[in-house]
């Protein structure tokens, strides 16, 4: 019994699952938080599905099923969520950083989740375009508000400045690089709060929710799930921004600003895709 416990101890290095002490030193080691994220991710997908279902003209389940599922699978993915990131940022981060595994392999994992998002998003355009294709009679606001404009504006230059700010990093600009990085997560918190306006202007002045018609849903499928990619960006970027200000970053050892900013591009291109999409093409009658 105690050789099969020392050598079950080796083989996992001394870590029961999830591993949550040596991350990332431990690359290999299995960790059950992306699961246990994943899973709260496929739960909302399920708890929209049967808010949908429960306020119908003919209710298939009862109109508490959807928000319930809703709530707890948020839950579920935002204790995934802290338990992933805290784990693998923030436990003994100055015994154990990612210089062992290699900043392109790192950078090459992120280039592999961005893949998995596009064809996230993908399937949402997909829909879209479906519905789009067909007869168009979408009820729905007024789209091209100049709050649009102005949180595209905002996000775009969010980008910018979180590019300048890697590069003052790369320059041993430290100063410069927790300014601009500050910058930037301000500019993307100030657009979470714009999309909130929005959709408070939508919801209580004009009467555009997700039931009014396939159109409504299709929007705030899409713009919603956007929105929940930006805070998750803006989450990153906080951490980010709060490593910086402890000096844990320099132009040796910048790998996780790469893989945010890689990841903050990205959400900034899909909005400007959706903005041109759904705003403007909505606006088009073919």
């Amino acid at each position: 019994m105690s050789l099969a416990k020392d050598e079950s101890t080796d083989d996992h290095g001394g870590h029961h699952l999830p591993a949550v002490e040596d991350w990332p030193r431990g690359f290999g080691e299995a960790s059950w938080w992306p699961f246990i994220a994943a899973l709260g991710v496929g739960g909302i997908y399920i708890g929209a599905a049967l808010f949908i279902l429960g306020n119908g003209a003919n209710n298939i389940v009862s109109p508490m099923i959807g928000p319930a599922v809703l709530v707890g699978s948020t839950a579920l993915f935002l204790g995934g969520l802290y338990g992933w990131l805290y784990h693998a940022f923030v436990v003994n981060f100055w015994e154990h950083g990612t210089e062992g595994h290699g900043s392109g392999t790192l950078r090459f994992a992120m280039l592999l989740f961005l893949g998995t998002e596009v064809a996230t998003f993908g399937a949402g355009f997909v829909y879209y375009f479906f519905i789009r294709s067909g007869p168009w009679v979408a009820e729905r606001p007024e789209l091209l508000s100049p709050l649009i404009f102005i949180n595209t504006a905002i996000l775009i230059a969010s980008s910018f400045t979180l590019h300048f700010a890697h590069v003052s990093l790369l320059r041993d600009n430290r100063k410069w690089f927790i300014r601009l990085l500050g910058v930037t997560l301000l500019l993307g918190i100030i657009f979470i709060g714009g999309q909130g306006l929005e959709y408070y202007e939508f919801l209580v002045h004009e009467n555009f929710s997700l039931e009014t018609g396939i159109f409504g849903s299709a929007f705030y499928g899409l713009t919603g799930l956007h929105g929940l990619h930006v805070s998750l960006g803006a989450i990153l970027l906080a951490i980010l921004f709060f490593r910086s200000l402890y000096g844990q970053y320099s132009a040796q050892k910048h790998t996780s600003v790469s893989t945010v900013s890689m990841y903050w591009h990205f959400v900034d291109i899909v909005w400007v895709f959706l903005v041109v999409v759904i705003y403007v093409g909505a606006e088009v009658n073919l």
